[in-house]
């Protein structure tokens, strides 16, 4: 591993980190090195992995910044940040938009990524290392029908990160974003599958439709995202800041 992305002695924080790209996320970190949190609901003591840290916490909720800032100074320092925990939901076209759906997933998928930041920003100045992760999606630069919510919650991710990076930089804390495109996730497969069951088409033309999309001629991974993360938590992306990366195996 290149000493630049040696994460020994560093502490990090992932949000949402119990499952999915969160998980994949962790488990890299701590390859690295680092000593890592993780933020979540709950986590099941059999996928609980050793020497891992657990707080739980809503962070969609209003009260998510103060049980943060507790968690901040319990910990003392904490050199990475991944603002990971987000949540997808249904496909749903404006005629059919919910209110009180809208209202929660943008509290998770906005203000729980604010909160986050915010929380942390203290403990992450004392930090020579400072960055912060945020998981923005390729729904931050494009649209897509039927994920109105989404898209919307996602380009404010990347304004959050921009802004963040904008506000934080004066006190050494990094701040980037990963824009990762569809991700072969059990998350995912399961979303199409329900698609699927409600009239939508099969799951295998749609993941063979997504895969035909890039120019890789593959669907990224949990490893490319985790390995991503990475980069932009260690000091391999000293000079990066304001950024958000793609990974999408080149959709085109």
């Amino acid at each position: 591993m290149a000493l630049s992305q040696d994460l020994t002695d560093r502490t990090a924080v992932v949000t949402g980190g119990a499952s999915g790209l969160g998980r994949a996320i962790a488990l890299r970190l701590a390859e690295a090195g680092a000593s890592v949190t993780i933020v979540d609901l709950a986590m099941a003591q059999e996928h609980s992995p050793q020497g891992f840290g657990f707080f739980a916490c809503d962070v969609g909720a209003p009260e998510a910044k103060a049980q943060l800032v507790e968690l901040a100074d319990t910990l003392g320092t904490v050199d990475i940040l991944v603002a990971n925990a987000g949540v997808v939901p249904p496909w749903r076209g404006l005629r059919d938009i919910d209110g009180e759906e809208w209202q929660r997933v943008m509290a998770i998928n906005t203000w729980g990524v604010a909160a986050s930041i915010g929380a942390f920003a203290n403990v992450m100045s004392q930090s020579e290392h400072a960055s912060v992760v945020v998981m923005a999606s390729i729904n931050g630069f494009r649209a897509h029908h039927q994920q109105v919510l989404y898209t919307a919650s996602k380009h404010a991710a990347i304004g959050i990160t921009r802004a963040a990076a904008l506000d934080l930089g004066p006190s050494g804390i990094r701040v980037n974003a990963l824009a990762p495109g569809p991700i072969a996730t059990d998350a995912l497969l399961g979303r199409i599958q329900v698609r699927h069951d409600a009239g939508g088409p099969d799951p295998d033309t749609v993941v063979q439709a997504m895969t035909a999309e890039t120019a890789l001629g593959r669907m990224a991974n949990a490893e490319d995202v985790a390995n991503a993360a990475h980069f932009l938590g260690s000091d391999a992306s000293a000079g990066m800041t304001g950024t958000v990366l793609p990974v999408e195996a080149g959709l085109v």
